[in-house]
């Protein structure tokens, strides 16, 4: 199934091995992604460590922002938003 670009999902990885992963949000609008971005990466589950990584991707599968346990946001850089002044 073929989603038009412009759609946005958000995947939480868990600290686990094998690695493990959830969808979120699937094909939302880039507020509500941004939202559950914030949510997940301020949730109970990441001060516990259980939480690892949490992305938004866009509708071509391509990672929009990422945030990593112990490193915060990684993407976009902060030089590229330092970059909109």
């Amino acid at each position: 199934m073929k989603h038009p670009p412009g759609e946005f999902s958000v995947v939480q990885f868990f600290d686990a091995e094998p690695e493990q992963y959830e969808y979120v949000r699937r094909y939302v609008s880039a507020e509500e992604a941004v939202k559950a971005f914030n949510h997940y990466t301020n949730h109970v589950a990441v001060k516990m460590g259980v939480i690892k990584r949490v992305i938004i991707t866009d509708g071509g599968d391509c990672i929009a922002m990422e945030w990593q346990k112990d490193k915060g946001i990684t993407f976009p850089p902060k030089e590229m938003l330092n970059d909109n002044k």
